[in-house]
């Protein structure tokens, strides 16, 4: 029953409001028929004009362009990321086992080539010169025993030159001998024959002949031993003088294992190898240190060398034709703003990465108040080439054809004109233009894609800074 009550009042509601808007709508369009003629077309009117502002606001309006004047002459410059490290980097490594007796800097330190940075203790290296030093010792004591026996060897020999010589006289005094006996036994024979003397008289000078011969014989043999005695003592001289050689040798076998030693030992004081700072350290006094040839590989300091540094840079293949050692560069470090560092080209490799397709380069940059750090990075730009005869507009202005032609906006009498243009090099901000431009012409700074040749613009020319701004 409620429900049929309900659905009766809505049903009441609704047919009234159906009806109150049949009336007011009856009521409106009864006056608007029935109203003098003047307020009609009043508002007839007020429509009619209402159409007319619409359409004129929707009218073309000039548009606003900014143009640049072309300048003559530009450098073809390239600028890359670049990273800053030390000319020089060394590990110091000891290559002598034992314990570090002293060190005597620390990281940040300043060091002076030759400077003695650490001392390492190898007690058996001291032990190991001494005895080296001995044996140099015990080898000159040989080689003048060797030398004695050379003396000895040629005292020997000048002897036996001597007894050649006696040998020699002893010899010519025998020949006179046989002579004189020969002659004395001649005579005898002859007397003898003619019964002047008995026969035991010729016996006897024949024998003191035949004795005289003897001798003679025996001194000839005297000469020859004396000449294998020459012999003997010359070749005893030789090997004198040989012996003398092999100690010297022993002298300098020992005199090279005392270097040896002494080098070891040299290896156990580190020094300063050039004028750097101390970068890093490993170890402390009293520890003990590993030689390399231990197997170590933690060193025992690192030096850097930073008055002078390597800037180092990787150029695109676009510019490795154009770069040469010497080229001009500017350094930006992103952690010293505002800040310029000049230097040149130092290095470059000969050829590109073949993963990259990037070829490395240097720049030396002098580093003489240390502000610069190892390991800084920021900004490179190489001054590759210079076109002084050409004139240069903003890269953002040349606009591309589908069949690959060049051209930029110009404002002329207060339209676009498309010029085409012949370029050359671009550095990434600015392009070389061949042919097409003229000092005066108002070239368009960045043509959107709206406009179009012919369109009536507004120039408003905006005053660039040189392009040679940061020629070192």
């Amino acid at each position: 029953m409620n429900q049929v009550r309900h659905l009766l009042n809505w049903k009441y509601w609704f047919g009234a409001g159906v009806f109150v808007i049949a009336s007011t709508t009856g009521v409106v369009l009864y006056v608007t028929q029935n109203m003098p003629g003047p307020q009609r077309v009043h508002a007839r009117e007020t429509v009619s004009n209402y159409q007319e502002d619409d359409s004129s606001s929707s009218a073309p309006t000039v548009t606003t362009v900014d143009v640049v004047h072309p300048q003559k002459g530009m450098d073809y410059e390239i600028e890359q990321p670049g990273s800053v490290n030390a000319y020089e980097s060394v590990q110091l490594h000891a290559k002598a086992s034992g314990f570090l007796r002293e060190q005597n800097v620390d990281i940040g330190d300043k060091v002076k080539r030759g400077q003695v940075l650490a001392v390492i203790a190898v007690p058996e290296l001291d032990k190991q010169l001494q005895r080296n030093e001995a044996s140099v010792e015990q080898a000159k004591c040989r080689v003048k025993q060797m030398e004695a026996r050379v003396t000895s060897a040629e005292a020997d020999h000048e002897a036996a030159k001597a007894g050649i010589i006696q040998a020699d006289a002893a010899h010519r005094s025998a020949e006179a001998w046989v002579r004189y006996r020969q002659q004395v036994y001649e005579r005898m024979k002859q007397l003898h024959a003619s019964n002047s003397i008995a026969e035991k008289l010729v016996e006897e000078k024949k024998e003191q002949y035949e004795a005289s011969l003897e001798t003679e014989r025996a001194t000839k043999a005297a000469i020859a031993t004396a000449t294998a005695n020459v012999a003997a003592t010359a070749a005893k001289i030789k090997q004198a003088l040989a012996d003398v050689t092999g100690a010297e040798s022993e002298i300098k076998v020992a005199q090279a294992d005392v270097e040896k030693t002494q080098v070891m030992l040299d290896y156990a004081v580190i020094k300063a190898p050039f004028d750097g700072e101390i970068c890093h350290r490993y170890f402390f006094p009293n520890d003990y240190i590993r030689s390399a040839a231990e197997g170590a590989t933690q060193p025992l300091l690192t030096i850097q060398r930073i008055d002078k540094l390597r800037v180092v840079v990787r150029l695109p293949d676009s510019a490795v034709p154009y770069l040469d050692k010497g080229d001009p560069a500017i350094v930006r470090i992103d952690s010293l703003p505002g800040r310029k560092f000049v230097g040149r080209v130092s290095r470059k490799t000969g050829s590109e990465d073949p993963n990259t397709r990037l070829m490395h380069a240097e720049v030396d940059l002098p580093n003489p108040t240390g502000e610069i750090g190892d390991g800084m990075y920021g900004k490179v730009k190489i001054l590759l080439d210079r076109f002084p005869n050409l004139l240069s507009i903003p890269t953002s202005s040349v606009v591309r054809s589908k069949d690959g032609r060049t051209a930029v906006y110009l404002v002329k009498a207060g339209r676009l004109q498309l010029q085409e243009v012949r370029l050359s090099k671009d550095n990434g901000q600015r392009v070389a233009v061949l042919t097409g431009l003229a000092l005066d012409d108002q070239v368009v700074r960045n043509p959107g894609t709206g406009l179009s040749a012919g369109a009536e613009v507004e120039a408003r020319v905006i005053e660039e800074p040189p392009a040679t701004e940061d020629e070192p």
